[in-house]
């Protein structure tokens, strides 16, 4: 008498079609938002400073004023600033930061008309192979 066996393998695997240029839109969406919120972050930061009359000969004033200054450079009177003794009110500061929220925003949604991709049908595929083994007696 044999005996017959049958060994049944089933794999089944999905792939999503598009997963990557939708991950890579979100990424990027993220990485944008990221920069914006360090730049409005720093030019708030800028806007206290200047508001409480701090010191621009300290080093950390200094850089962040360093800093700011690149992004401020074609706003800077543009809007008066009221002044009461040492301390400026920077209206053009917050200007700037609309302006930057609104390019940001801008090219976030550039982005996102660019590079998404809609989740489409997750495609699933199964195989299944069937063997029949032999066992001797």
């Amino acid at each position: 008498m044999s005996n017959e066996n049958r060994v049944s393998k089933v794999r089944t695997s999905q792939s999503e079609p598009d997963r990557e240029q939708r991950i890579f839109s979100f990424k990027a969406a993220q990485l944008i938002w990221l920069l914006l919120g360090i730049l409005e972050a720093l030019i708030a930061l800028r806007i206290v400073l200047m508001l409480v009359g701090a010191n621009p000969d300290s080093p950390i004033v200094a850089l962040i004023y360093g800093l700011t200054y690149l992004f401020l450079f074609p706003f800077i009177g543009l809007i008066g600033s009221p002044t009461m003794g040492s301390m400026v009110l920077e209206l053009s500061s917050l200007f700037a930061m609309l302006i930057y929220a609104l390019i940001a925003w801008a090219v976030e949604r550039a982005v996102w008309l660019i590079f998404y991709r809609p989740r489409g049908p997750v495609v699933g595929v199964t195989e299944t192979t069937t063997s029949e083994q032999h066992t001797p007696r």
